[in-house]
């Protein structure tokens, strides 16, 4: 071979060698660090570009990207959506859910993250790009909370509005770029939970599938490798539940600067501020399809807290550890002569928050149920638990719960008891309580342990102020005999000559009014609800109560019995709109309770004649 033509062969080999490296390097998942940012106003029709995701396990795969054009004001004043078309293998499994966050590239330039798609049933991978601006501006000028969160009680309300990331589908909507769902994982909830709690998170647009997890993630703290963690492109899981069971809503990192990173690209559940651990994630495989297609991933470790949930992205702080309330239940099964057939212990962590803290305890205690596998129309539920409370006394509960004839399941009623109880503990307080630990036991026993109270019977309807009289009260259970017990009366020795009632009745009947004034004033600070919570009455035991015609007030967790008229009027005349109070024509004075070990329910009164 002459040597000119010897050299052109040469050149010609490293021309390829470098056009090879170059397409092998602009190939290369991106890495954490300082990146360029693509100008805007440089986009044009036409343009191709390279997104990242994850198909399956946990390195990011290049998705080729054409960029379509700018929906301007999409969002609001200056702030528009890239719309794009995605080619390669999301051809095959479209826009999916998990795709959120997934960065897109043009010249090796960051132009922002895939965020919305078009329709539920387009044969192409039209989706929707959030730029890199809107998304680095997530916490620079907005410090407080949305008022259009997502929530489950505004799921139920219908109040979550029209942002980005509410329940408005493609469906309903052909033609409208919607944000790409945010899968929730639910790992450990059986079949009975996942049915009965994924219709909330339907609702939100996010899917719900049973999942696992890598390891038992009991532990809060970051991972010992969390600062080479969340790189651009991977999974990344938003934790709700972490431990024996989990629940996580997932995406994909857009950015990461080495400690603070950006996702999504639309809201998770739209909160503002927010506390919550932020895990690695696996991808078991990509669902494809025209309608729902979506990301199936296990949950690998926690390497830090999200930080702020806004309308451009969730930001993150890498290394941070998230407050979380650790939870321990256990679980028994009770034969018919009282002796335990099977028991299990759950731990695991709740994510802290106003509205979500209070229904993540009732999805987790109902699935704790659940995991028995010993439902029956029959069974009754007996529940006690301690709220330990930072700087405030432990709060003591306990109930049972039987079927009580309604269209919901029991187990269903004793979550949603237990979530009421910190409903209020988070809600009624201007400052949210830091639990320190939850411990609850739930008995399961066989049989249907209910009584009604049916009569009371006195030898002598005549007594005498001072004296203590014997009277024996009649319940009937819902199989078996009636029970008996002999209750002794106190009558105090300034009651008045005349007639009078004792009330033998369950928790409700003597709480009703009270409760009822309770739920009409907003109490400010933590001590008041925890002793509220603290005092209430157990529905197992009967509760034996004196009668007087004087009217009662009820306020906040203040009682006022046997009030005077003049002083009723007063406290009417000086009532205002942030302090409400309701008046009970009658006085109950309660004197005893008596513990029977099945639910009470009803009431009797028993006239007696003071002499």
């Amino acid at each position: 071979m002459h040597f000119p033509t010897l050299a052109r062969a040469l050149s010609a080999l490293l021309l390829l060698f470098y056009a090879s490296a170059a397409i092998a390097d602009e190939l290369s998942p991106p890495k954490a660090g300082p990146v360029e940012l693509f100008p805007e106003d440089s986009l044009k029709p036409g343009m191709k570009g390279i997104a990242w995701t994850v198909f399956q396990g946990s390195k990011p795969e290049p998705v080729p990207v054409e960029i379509i054009g700018i929906s301007r004001n999409m969002w609001g004043p200056r702030q528009d959506i890239i719309v794009a078309r995605l080619t390669g293998k999301a051809e095959h499994t479209n826009v999916a859910g998990g795709m959120s966050g997934s960065p897109v590239y043009i010249d090796g330039k960051l132009v922002g993250a895939i965020s919305l798609r078009l329709s539920a049933f387009s044969p192409d991978a039209i989706c929707g790009i959030t730029p890199i601006r809107l998304m680095l501006e997530v916490s620079e000028f907005d410090k407080t909370r949305p008022a259009d969160p997502r929530t489950p009680d505004n799921v139920v309300t219908g109040a979550a509005g029209s942002s980005p990331g509410t329940s408005h589908t493609s469906v309903d909507h052909p033609a409208m770029m919607t944000p790409i769902a945010t899968p929730i994982t639910m790992s450990g909830f059986t079949e009975e939970a996942v049915r009965a709690f994924a219709p909330t998170f339907d609702a939100m647009g996010m899917p719900v599938a049973q999942g696992g997890v890598g390891g038992a993630l009991t532990s809060t703290k970051p991972a010992k490798d969390w600062s080479t963690a969340l790189q651009p492109g991977e999974s990344v899981a938003a934790v709700l539940v972490s431990g024996d069971v989990t629940m996580t809503g997932a995406g994909t990192v857009t950015y990461n600067d080495g400690k603070r990173i950006l996702a999504f690209g639309h809201p998770m559940f739209n909160l503002g501020p927010v506390d919550m651990p932020l895990a690695k994630e696996e991808i078991v495989t990509t669902l494809a399809s025209s309608y729902t297609p979506t990301k199936m991933g296990n949950l690998s470790e926690i390497v830090g807290a999200l930080r702020q949930d806004r309308h451009s992205a969730i930001e993150g702080e890498l290394g941070a550890t998230a407050q979380m309330i650790p939870v321990t239940m256990h679980v028994k099964s009770y034969d018919s002569g009282d002796a335990v057939r099977k028991s299990k212990d759950f731990h695991f962590n709740v994510f802290v928050n106003q509205k979500w803290t209070p229904y993540l305890m009732s999805a987790t205690l109902f699935n704790a149920i659940s995991n028995l596998n010993d439902f029956s129309e029959e069974a009754t539920y007996r529940l006690h638990g301690q709220l330990q409370i930072e700087g405030a006394p432990s709060v003591n509960i306990a109930t049972m719960q039987a079927p009580a004839g309604t269209n919901i399941p029991t187990p269903m009623l004793l979550a949603g008891w237990w979530g009421d109880k910190f409903n209020r503990l988070f809600v009624n307080s201007n400052k949210i309580p830091k639990l320190d630990a939850v411990d609850v036991t739930v008995d399961l026993l066989p049989e249907r342990r209910i009584a009604q109270v049916e009569s009371a019977w006195i030898a002598d309807s005549k007594v005498l102020p001072g004296s203590e009289v014997p009277v024996r009260v009649f319940l009937r259970p819902y199989r078996g005999e009636r029970l008996e017990r002999t209750v002794n009366v106190k009558i105090p020795a300034g009651l008045s000559r005349g007639e009078h009632q004792i009330l033998f009745s369950d928790s409700d009947t003597l709480s009703r009014v009270q409760n009822i004034a309770s739920s009409l004033n907003r109490i400010e600070d933590v001590p008041q609800t925890v002793a509220l919570l603290n005092e209430e009455r157990s529905n197992d035991r009967l509760y034996v109560s004196l009668i007087e015609s004087q009217p009662t007030i009820y306020s906040d967790e203040k009682v006022l019995p046997s009030l005077p008229a003049s002083v009723l009027n007063v406290m009417g005349s000086g009532r205002t709109n942030n302090h409400q109070f309701v008046s009970a024509p009658e006085s109950a004075h309660e004197q005893t309770s008596v513990p029977f070990g099945v639910v009470v329910t009803g009431s009797y009164s028993l006239k007696v004649f003071v002499d």
